[in-house]
């Protein structure tokens, strides 16, 4: 008993040395830097145009998060320090030089009719924002769904009504969770393909062309993802978070085929994570609903804390379906801002993520022995991914050049045991909120 009462008390030390450490780290600021289409460096230095990041202030000395972009097109980022009295625009876009170039931009099938749902609960302010950016974008046929999901109040009502009348349709979900509202929101779009973002981002002007467009190219295609960068790094919770990679999946696009499993995923198609994330994502529409759309008991807002994304990426690449991601397809979102915001996402991604797995085996109880056979060489993989994000150490720390996954700063053991524990509660809570979902009248897969 002592010997418990001991440990307990190294843990709680342990932690508050993590929690002053984590409380230490500064705020870095955000901007774009685009070098416009020239072929040379010196050239490129000349035509650079810095600006800074959504509902940032210009960008002056000191440390500055940049995504770099050629002719308008994301090709990297950087982490650049600029100098007390140092023009910013001249010393990022000399370290700019260093990004690989990328290929040049091809021609791009016209994309298909979207749908974009974003589904919000009592976050008027922020859905504001992300509205104003997507009504922004440059695709030719698209329509918004707004879906107020279990609302308390009328002020995502009124707001939509009030601001944005005929140009955003309202539909309310009385029934909580996310996935339950993404189906209302599936239900409601005519678009041929459907797409999904959150009320904390805003969508660059091109998004949703880039998302969509690679479904008029390849008629085997059910899903999409892109690319998540932060929006501010302005309290440590938001700069540790991306200095462990953040939401981001890089800047090289990728196609995941079932036909050809990719030899570096152990786990494939049960690696979703790998693939993206549900603040960016799209779906061919008739292929969503198909598969049945999203499991309702997974999901922010149930018992299971989510996995409501990885959950619809599973079901389609099970349907034979080809999954691609799009660097070129991108949104920015605002990351949490605490400690408590990180124990809490911590918790639900390792919820969110053993969730998902025991919804895809209730509901395709078939695809079990593929999982098993998978198991030993996914346990070898995420033994060797923990370990890097616990030291630091190997190629993968250091990231390719531009690579946002710099690791900076070291990952919480405190995070790292809290996940842990929401992977244990995941088929428990999965389970749970089944039995709620019935409850409260709805309808589980």
């Amino acid at each position: 008993m002592a010997g418990v009462r001991r440990a307990r008390q190294e843990t709680l030390r342990e932690t508050r040395r993590e929690i002053d450490d984590f409380l230490r780290i500064g705020a870095v600021q955000v901007a774009e830097l685009d070098l416009g289409d020239g072929t040379g460096a010196e050239e490129e230095a000349q035509a650079a145009v810095l600006r800074p990041g959504p509902g940032s202030p210009p960008v002056t000395s000191g440390a500055v998060f940049v995504l770099v972009r050629r002719a308008g097109l994301p090709v990297g980022t950087l982490l650049g320090q600029v100098p007390e009295g140092a023009d910013p625009t001249r010393v990022l876009a000399g370290l700019a030089r260093e990004l690989p170039r990328g290929a040049p931009p091809g021609p791009r099938p016209a994309p298909p009719s979207a749908g974009v749902v974003v589904a919000t609960r009592e976050r008027a302010d922020q859905l504001a924002r992300a509205l104003d950016s997507l009504l922004a974008q440059d695709h030719p046929d698209f329509e918004i769904v707004v879906v107020d999901n279990a609302p308390v109040t009328g002020e995502t009502r009124e707001l939509v009504e009030r601001k944005y009348g005929e140009r955003v349709r309202y539909v309310c979900e009385p029934v909580p969770g996310l996935a339950v509202a993404h189906n209302r929101g599936l239900a409601a779009v005519r678009g041929e393909v459907v797409a999904f973002t959150d009320d904390d981002v805003v969508a660059d002007p091109r998004w949703l062309t880039e998302l969509t467009a690679p479904f008029a190219a390849d008629p085997r295609l059910g899903c999409t993802t892109g690319l998540i960068l932060p929006a501010r790094l302005r309290t440590p919770a938001q700069v540790l978070l991306e200095s462990h990679g953040g939401f981001a999946k890089g800047f090289v696009p990728r196609t995941y085929d079932p036909e050809h499993p990719p030899a570096d995923e152990p786990l494939f198609p049960f690696t979703a994570g790998r693939f993206g994330s549900g603040a960016n994502m799209a779906f061919r529409t008739a292929v969503l609903r198909t598969v049945g759309g999203f499991d309702p008991a997974t999901g922010a807002g149930t018992r299971a804390r989510g996995g409501d994304d990885l959950y619809g990426f599973v079901r389609v690449l099970a349907q034979g379906r080809r999954l691609r991601y799009t660097p070129r397809a991108l949104v920015w979102h605002h990351h949490r801002e605490t400690w408590r915001d990180l124990e809490t996402q911590a918790y639900g991604y390792g919820a969110g993520l053993t969730a998902y797995l025991t919804a895809i085996l209730v509901n395709r109880p078939a695809l079990l022995p593929a999982l098993l056979a998978r198991v030993p060489g996914g346990l070898a993989h995420a033994r060797r991914l923990t370990a890097v994000r616990a030291t630091g150490e190997g190629a993968e720390a250091v990231g390719a050049p531009g690579g946002h996954d710099s690791r900076t700063h070291p990952w919480p053991r405190r995070l790292a045991r809290l996940q842990r524990r929401g992977m244990l509660y995941g088929p428990v809570g999965y389970l749970r909120a089944r039995r709620a979902l019935r409850a409260a009248g709805g309808e589980a897969r």
